[in-house]
């Protein structure tokens, strides 16, 4: 559970991209330089993975047309759940103090699920124009809604300044869903958390290391091309897109020690992130009256992350999820 904890942290750390294989220049000052760059670098390494957590697949679970106009309607929770990957940090490979520049370190990684539940909604605002057996032209407004609790388990405090951040999009129908046509739409939308600081204390004796991110600000935009049928009882859906995420955040870090020497060094530096990424999803889902249970299964790959430090896995390397969600709607 402990370690659960440390990952669900650090996922919401996981903010910045570092600069090509280099030392970020930032990272320049004894006590907190080899800190510094482990700090980044270990945020470039999740980044993406916070971003397919939060993103997920289809932008309605089990939906691929648009909902035919008003009054059509839906609402539904998500728990998506990532396969990622979190460093193994001991004592060996942690941070050095004693160094003005970073050391260069190899870490392997541990398979971690990292998850994100999320409320999804939409709203039909145009049915369409009549083509045949189908409709093409509909529009559906789409909502989202994330929620970060505020906490402070042992070691750690996640302080948002807003437990909720909303996100919306909009979906354009193809072609709309009919007996004998399935529907097919694209569809832009925007998620995020709500601008968060977390601060870790390290150690409660000698000596004591702190870590914060300060106002981290992470969002994703995330294009779809979706299509779907429904099969009476059950039904499927499947999709492409492209993911966009982007971050920025100060990095607070601090090395207090009072033997052999008493010392005290920290330093304050800027981090930001935009990495883009390719998701291909299908959704599986049964009906029961106005309730769908949806099973969604996905992989996104691609995208370019470079670190001073290296991983036995790459931070951009393909990564299934997976998303289970219920939803009513008319």
């Amino acid at each position: 559970m402990k370690r659960l904890g440390i990952a669900a942290t650090m996922l919401l750390l996981g903010t910045t991209v570092a600069k090509a294989q280099t030392a970020d220049p930032q990272c320049n000052k004894l006590g907190t330089a080899d800190a510094c760059q482990k700090a980044i670098d270990l945020f470039s390494y999740l980044a993406p993975q916070i971003g397919t957590a939060i993103a997920g697949g289809n932008a309605t679970l089990g939906q691929g047309g648009t909902l035919g106009g008003l009054p059509h309607w839906t609402v539904g929770v998500r728990a998506n759940l990532v396969a990622g990957a979190f460093p193994d940090i001991n004592s060996s490979n942690a941070p050095n103090p004693a160094v003005a520049a970073p050391v260069k370190t190899s870490y392997t990684t541990s398979t971690t699920p990292l998850p994100f539940v999320a409320v999804d909604g939409a709203i039909g605002v145009f049915g369409g124009i009549p083509l045949g057996l189908t409709k093409v032209g509909g529009v559906d407004l789409l909502g989202t809604v994330a929620y970060v609790p505020t906490v402070s388990p042992s070691g750690i405090s996640v302080e948002p300044a807003t437990n909720t951040k909303w996100g919306g999009g909009v979906r354009v129908g193809l072609l709309q869903e009919s007996l004998l046509v399935p529907g097919l739409s694209v569809s832009f939308i925007q998620r995020g958390l709500p601008k968060t600081t977390i601060t870790s204390v390290i150690g409660s004796g000698n000596p004591i290391d702190t870590l914060q991110v300060k106002d981290l600000d992470l969002s994703t935009s995330s294009f779809r091309a979706t299509v779907s049928k429904s099969l009476i009882i059950f039904g499927v859906a499947a999709g492409v897109g492209v993911d966009k995420y982007k971050s920025s955040t100060s990095i607070y870090v601090a090395h207090h020690q009072t033997t052999p020497l008493p010392a005290s060094v920290n330093g304050t530096f800027s981090a930001s992130s935009n990495v883009t990424r390719t998701n291909f999803f299908g959704d599986v889902y049964m009906n029961i009256l106005l309730l769908k249970i949806v099973g969604e299964v996905g992989m996104v790959s691609g995208g370019s992350v470079s670190t001073y430090n290296t991983y036995d896995k790459s931070a951009t390397s393909s990564k299934p999820y997976g998303a289970v969600g219920l939803r009513v709607g008319f």
